[in-house]
């Protein structure tokens, strides 16, 4: 299990427990959680996006240069 899915699972934990007891903070708490997963993701997608953009860019730059 990746950060993401951690921070996930952690986040609907607390949301639940703190639904049960009506703990507020607690539930904002595993709302916080959650929204940290969803960051997270994002950040490793546009990551990963820029990282192929740039090799996709220096495939092109080597097959130019073979010609």
């Amino acid at each position: 299990m990746t950060n993401k899915h951690i921070y996930k699972a952690k986040g609907r934990v607390k949301e639940a427990a703190g639904a049960l007891t009506g703990d507020r903070h607690l539930k904002n708490e595993g709302r916080a959680d959650q929204a940290k997963s969803s960051v997270k993701n994002a950040v490793n997608t546009l990551t990963g996006r820029k990282r192929n953009t740039k090799q996709k860019q220096r495939n092109t730059e080597q097959k130019q240069k073979q010609r």
